[in-house]
């Protein structure tokens, strides 16, 4: 496992991240370990969760996926590991979050009590990257970025980072910082993945003048890259409890995962893996892994065969021809997620 820096920071981290999001609704507590456990044995060192998995949210699970991992994390050396969690914040009209009665601003109290209830379910005295989940454009920076520095001067936290974040909010965050003498961040968490490259535009530009770090989510497009709604959305599959049973916003969720345009580009992905001899599981990971502003990606599972799929990326590093194969089908069908949400900030 390659290792690479968080930003400017002096947290180092194995460059795939293990995912936690499962855990306490797709995964049991014995089968989260276990994935865990598989993880690291792997050289995988560092796992990401927040304060609102297990997903989807609600009101009776929230905080249990880091009340499950936080008990794993004692059975490791606490330094041999590096955990990275997460405030709620707005959600910007998609759902009310069931955390703090909807009270999901983030100002210096919700920072502070959201900080202090993870440290308490994680079982630890420090976060290694602490990180805002959705941002609040309402709230002044310096407030935002002034109640996170705190938390590192308090020894609660290492580094900070965001996440779902604009280029022009991150701009916007790293500006105050330097004005303000506040802490930056040195990270941000958006989604991306070989159906949804627009990171790779304004955002990358931004990480790499600034020396950020991008942590991409769901490199598999929420399970799509893996062709199993090629056919027809799989019983059990999140897209598909959501397009027959979930709310409007959970619905539109789907649809923009799962459309004409992301599974012809899964076929074709399918087809470029076969040629080299992988999976486009595999081939989707590499892929994310190749690129020089990303740190770490963020895979997810809900099970070890799962887990497996996605670490034979390890070793996998595609060539130029590959690479050109994929961009051109970038070129054929280009942004085949309609929107990734962004755009509402």
């Amino acid at each position: 496992m390659q290792k690479k820096r968080l930003g400017s920071s002096g947290v180092v981290v194995s460059d795939i991240c293990m995912g936690t999001m499962t855990f306490g609704s797709q995964c049991d507590e014995k089968s989260s370990h276990a994935i865990c456990d598989l993880a690291f044995e792997s050289g995988i060192d560092f796992f990401d969760a927040a304060e609102i998995y297990p997903v989807p949210p609600n009101k009776d699970t929230v905080g249990v996926t880091e009340e499950i991992f936080g008990r794993w994390l004692k059975t490791k050396p606490r330094e041999s590991v590096v955990v990275a969690t997460k405030i709620t914040g707005p959600a910007h009209g998609w759902f009310c979050p069931p955390v703090r009665h909807g009270k999901t601003s983030i100002d210096r109290h919700q920072i502070l009590r959201a900080c202090d209830a993870s440290l308490r379910r994680l079982g630890t005295d420090y976060i290694d990257l602490y990180q805002i989940h959705w941002p609040d454009h309402g709230m002044p920076y310096e407030e935002v970025l002034g109640a996170l520095t705190e938390l590192r001067d308090a020894g609660k936290v290492r580094v900070i980072g965001c996440s779902n974040e604009t280029s022009w909010g991150v701009m916007k965050s790293l500006w105050t910082a330097d004005v303000q003498g506040l802490d930056r961040y040195e990270t941000v968490q958006n989604n991306f993945s070989l159906i949804n490259r627009r990171c790779e535009s304004e955002l990358a530009q931004v990480l790499r003048k600034e020396k950020m770090s991008l942590l991409p989510y769901s490199p598999l497009g929420g399970g799509v890259l893996t062709g199993k709604y090629n056919v027809s959305p799989p019983p059990g599959a999140r897209f598909t409890d959501y397009l027959l049973n979930g709310e409007e916003r959970q619905r539109k969720m789907a649809e923009r995962f799962v459309n004409d345009r992301t599974i012809e580009t899964t076929r074709r992905m399918e087809e470029i893996a076969k040629s080299i001899g992988t999976t486009v599981t595999a081939l989707a990971v590499a892929w994310s892994r190749q690129h020089d502003f990303v740190a770490s990606t963020i895979i997810g599972a809900t099970n070890t065969e799962q887990l497996l799929e996605s670490l034979a990326a390890r070793d996998l590093v595609l060539g130029s021809e590959t690479l050109a194969r994929i961009d051109q089908v970038d070129v054929e069908i280009p942004t085949p997620m309609t929107e990734d949400g962004l755009r509402r900030l």
